[in-house]
């Protein structure tokens, strides 16, 4: 089998200029009905949470599409909505048994890739029944996603800013979204033919996938991250990556304005760092760190 990493390193540049772009919510208008229909309904269901289902689904809204977390994997956000639980008084009051999950918690901390393939390599290990619940949750959620989402097309002027970069620059996508889910979605609107390479969350982490795709091929003010979500942005700066954000409910807007400027910007060298970070205050104002419910 080969090595994802070897593969991102192997990579050859085939224009002066690099960029990665995020899927869900940043490509697609998918992040709603994937967490709101796909991840929530499963989480309530397998892990037990049906007595306080209300606020489960106020948690893992906040945690994937409104605060500072979007984006995150699935197996930190999994444990964040399980902290902001155990912490609700409502949900103290209704003595409902919020799992601990210690074994996700050490899963998250091991440092291996966070998908399906190593858990279940941790559950041959171990035999851990916790990881085997939660590799149960997982390929749930990977079989509503792939029964329910369908015929969600990309952003308007999504395809035509793909094609604008295309002759430009090499263009791949980075994500933590499921390979085959990604290769399936590209596909079905026919815009794969526009990126080089689809990584996702089985080549490891959005940061490892710029730093093995690009780091060291480009100029660093010729790499480019489109994303939606603040992981985006850390991938980014760790990297020493130009980011464009697509703001969360402002998403037309946010691909208008990069199809009538920000391209242009980035490829005449105009593109700023002061220009940037007008765009990430933007982007940040959209996104805050604590719940509504805690204020």
């Amino acid at each position: 089998m080969s090595d994802p990493r070897k593969e991102l390193e192997q990579f050859e540049p085939g224009h002066g200029f690099f960029v990665g772009i995020d899927s869900d919510g940043c490509i697609f208008d998918s992040m709603e009905i994937k967490h709101k229909e796909c991840f929530i309904p499963t989480i309530i269901k397998h892990w037990g949470l049906q007595s306080v289902s209300k606020f489960a689904r106020e948690a893992a809204e906040f945690v994937n599409l409104y605060s500072r977390d979007r984006g995150v994997n699935r197996w930190p956000a999994l444990i964040k909505v399980f902290d902001l639980l155990n912490e609700r008084p409502e949900v103290q009051a209704r003595k409902a048994a919020i799992p601990d999950a210690k074994p996700i918690r050490d899963f998250i901390a091991s440092g291996r890739p966070l998908d399906n393939k190593n858990l279940q390599a941790l559950i041959d290990e171990t035999g851990d029944t916790v990881l085997q619940q939660a590799m149960a949750w997982s390929n749930a959620v990977n079989a509503t996603i792939a029964d329910l989402v369908e015929n969600v097309p990309p952003f308007p002027l999504v395809r035509e800013s793909l094609e604008r970069l295309n002759g430009q620059a090499d263009l791949g996508v980075v994500s933590q979204t499921p390979t085959e889910a990604l290769r399936r979605e590209w596909q079905e609107h026919a815009i794969d033919t526009f990126v080089r390479l689809i990584c996702g969350q089985e080549m490891g982490t959005k940061t490892e996938h710029i730093r093995y795709l690009a780091g060291g091929k480009y100029a660093p003010e010729k790499m480019l991250m489109i994303g939606d979500a603040p992981g985006d942005l850390k991938a980014a700066r760790a990297n020493n990556t130009r980011f464009y954000p697509i703001n969360p409910g402002h998403e037309e807007a946010s691909w208008e304005r990069f199809y009538g400027e920000a391209i242009d910007r980035f490829l005449i060298g105009q593109y700023t760092a002061e220009y940037e970070q007008r765009l990430i205050d933007e982007f940040e104002a959209h996104l805050p760190e604590r719940p509504p419910w805690k204020k």
